[in-house]
């Protein structure tokens, strides 16, 4: 599944695949800003670990689980 988070007051956006399901993504997002945690911590496809800070949230974009489609379509 995808995920890309808009910072405020950057140009970028962190882009990245996770194993983890829509629901559990949009868990730890709600549970963090309902109890003014200062960050979410989120792990991606590599086991890289991402901590970003609530308060530069621009947006949360989570992706479908559906596989990309190859080839041409007629």
């Amino acid at each position: 599944m995808d995920i890309r988070i808009g910072i405020l007051n950057s140009p970028r956006e962190i882009a990245f695949e996770t194993g983890q399901t829509p629901a559990e993504v949009e868990k730890v997002v709600a549970a963090a800003l309902d109890s003014d945690a200062k960050y979410i911590r989120l792990i991606d496809d590599k086991q890289k670990v991402y901590i970003i800070p609530t308060a530069s949230f621009g947006y949360i974009e989570v992706g479908s689980e559906v596989s990309r489609r190859v080839g041409f379509v007629a």
